[in-house]
Parts: structure tokens; sequence; C-alpha cells
């Protein structure tokens, strides 16, 4: 059995999909018996309660007055290297290129080579930030300094090669979702305060910037609620948000759509919904249709980036190229209107979700890595997840 590791995590705390799987995982880990120190600016919003095995460090910013903007990038990473000597932690896995990975390139500078890097990509810091010349080379810098480099999907280490010209290993180790959390909720009074029994629920959860489409989310429900009696759940919020209020309500669909806001309980809210609506331009992963997915609700989508690595088309959802609304709303009449074919794709769902992106399995993927850094080999056999 290998012996429990002292690990440092770096996310931005905040919603997003990153900070999620970081906080998600270092909950996971510490069930393990591994000692995790979250080394952040505030606490991540998915810890919440205490943790046995798990501890939080705040990066406290100097207001110095002749900072025009607070230097947080190098309290973070003089905070990683005093957390790192304090707690004599085995390595630091920070999440996002940018600035994390080249804090704790500093970090380890200072507190020298026996502290481990590892670094995981999970999108718009390779598909946004790598693409603005003034950042390729300190994102290149941060990537190739590390010990390991994850990212969330083969078709982001595709794009961080090209990108930025990276010829070092990177392992593919993609988002997950517990399965503790994420199952099919009994929702039934829930839902009666959004739709009548014989209404369709679509859903789009996100961030409403212009990358997500929300418009598209808009048009496609409207083709569906032609056909089939429906309400449109909005989650989240978003600089595109007001845009889509005005075309919902040019579109005389205001009576049909409700808006949600942020929401903690992902689980519960997605469990209302028939499908899930993600016709995005660029998704590295797309962890709004996996915890959808682990809910037994299939994804209407777009084939952009990682998606088609997590939803099998024709079996788990419907993907269709960028902007194919009308494709994307005959695919959603389809499934909502054939019985049996919904109960199979629900079926095929739940088992990929519980399968494929385990969170045993993942959890396990980087225990793997972190002791591969260090030297340790790895003395447990991987996890096989049952449904």
């Amino acid at each position: 059995m290998n012996r429990p590791l002292k690990i440092g995590i770096t996310c931005y705390p905040s919603l997003g999909g990153s900070g999620v799987i970081a906080t998600e995982l270092g909950k996971l880990l510490a069930e393990k018996g591994h000692e995790i120190h979250f080394i952040t600016q505030s606490m991540p919003f998915r810890l919440g309660k205490f943790h046995r095995n798990i501890y939080y460090h705040e990066v406290e910013v100097s207001d110095y007055y002749v900072f025009r903007y607070p230097p947080y990038d190098l309290s973070l990473a003089s905070k990683m290297n005093q957390v790192a000597r304090l707690q004599n932690l085995d390595l630091l896995h920070v999440h996002y290129a940018v600035p994390h990975a080249i804090c704790a390139y500093l970090a380890k500078q200072m507190a020298g080579d026996q502290l481990k890097v590892v670094t995981t990509l999970h999108g718009t810091d390779i598909t946004v930030l790598a693409q603005d010349q003034t950042l390729k080379d300190i994102i290149r810098l941060g990537i190739r300094n590390s010990d390991a480099v994850t990212a969330v999907s083969r078709d982001l280490i595709r794009e961080t090669r090209e990108l930025l010209d990276i010829q070092e290993p990177i392992d593919l180790t993609y988002n997950f979702v517990d399965k503790r959390v994420y199952y099919p909720r009994n929702v039934a009074d829930l839902r009666l305060d959004y739709a009548d029994p014989h209404e369709k629920v679509l859903m789009h959860i996100s961030n409403f910037r212009p990358v997500k489409r929300t418009s598209d989310v808009v048009d496609i429900f409207a083709k569906v609620n032609a056909k089939v009696p429906s309400k449109l759940l909005l989650v989240g919020e978003g600089p595109d948000l007001p845009k889509i209020q005005t075309q919902i309500n040019a579109m005389g669909l205001s009576n049909r759509v409700h808006f949600l806001g942020k929401q903690d309980d992902v689980a519960q809210v997605v469990s209302v919904a028939d499908l899930m609506l993600l016709p995005s331009e660029k998704e590295s992963f797309g962890l709004v249709a996996l915890e959808a997915m682990a809910c037994g609700v299939p994804t209407i989508g777009s084939v952009a980036g990682g998606i088609p690595e997590l939803v099998e088309h024709g079996t788990s959802g419907y993907l269709s190229t960028i902007g194919n609304t009308d494709e994307m709303a005959a695919n959603a009449l389809k499934l909502l209107t054939d019985e049996k074919l919904y109960a199979d794709f629900r079926e095929a769902c739940l088992h990929r979700a519980r399968h494929v992106f385990c969170n045993d399995i993942i959890t396990a993927q980087y225990e793997e890595i972190y002791y591969r850094v260090l030297g340790i080999p790895m003395k447990v056999p991987m996890p096989v997840c049952e449904a």
C-alpha cells in the first residue's frame, strides 16, 4: 500500500468547471487518506462544510500603495512556497495554466526540486489565452516546467500541442462526477413548479458567454416548443443573459422560459430536465453534459472540442455541426416523441457516466500520476466502477 501524500491544490475558487473538478478531486483524495491543502484566494465554493484531511490557506495580497494592481501572482507563489515548507508538501497540483502553473514553478524554485508540480489544463487556458501572443510564451514555460501535465480531453491535448508546440507527454484525465451525488433524483414536485405534467423540460446551464451560443439554445427551444409543449430552464448568469432575455421576449416565449440564476445543487436541478442543450462553439470537455448524463438526461449538442468524447452520438445524445439548430431541434423532437428511444438513451447515459467517467477511476489515475512524479511505484490496482 502506498503512503498517503501531502498535496497542495490551487484552483479558481468561484463557479466554473476547473474549480469544481479541483475541489471535488481534493475531497475524494482526502477520503482516501491523503492530506489536502487548498491554496487559493478564497474558500472554494464547493468545499463547504468541514472535511477530514482538508486544510485551507488563504492567499493575502499586498495593497502597498506603489502597486497599481495587487500582485496576486507573486503572493500566490510565495504562499505556495510557505505552505509547502511548513506542511512538508509532496507536490502542488494546479488547475489552469495561468497564472497557477507559473506560480507553482516559482514556488518550486524557492522550495527546491523535491517539491513536484502537476498542472491540469481545463480548456480556455489553452483555447483562448494561449492564442494571445503576449501570453503564449509564459503558458508554454509553465507547462514545460511542470513535472506532469494532464488535460481533460484528447481534443485539448491536440490543441495544446498545435498552439504551443508542446512535445512533452500530456496525460489524459477526463473530468468526472461523484456517483454518490449525481444520480437521477425524484423531483416530481419540483418539476411541477416549472412545467405541467404534459410538458417537456429542456435545460441549458452555462456562464452565458458568446462561446456558449445561448442564442442557439433559444432557437432550438422555439422549434421544439412549436411541435411539443415545452418549458426551457436557463441556469447560470453571464454577459449574454440580457441579450437572451430580449430574444425570448421578441419571440413571444417569455411565459415558456424560467431563469433560475446560479445553482449549487446541480444534480437536483438537472434531474428536472428531459434534455440538456449544449450547442457550444468551443467546449474542452462539457462538464454540464456529464452532470446531466449521470442523472439520466441526454444531451443535444454540437460537434465541438471534447464533447464527442463525452457524448456518444446516437447513443447517449445527438451531436450536430455548430449552429445547425434545425438538426438539433429535430433530434430533440426525435427523443421527446419516442418513449422507447428515450428510455434507451437514458440507460446509455447512466451506464456511460458510471463506468467511463467514474470518480473512483479518475481519482486513481491522478494518484498514479502523483506517485509517478515522486518516483514511487503505484501498488494499488485501478478500481472497476460498478453501476
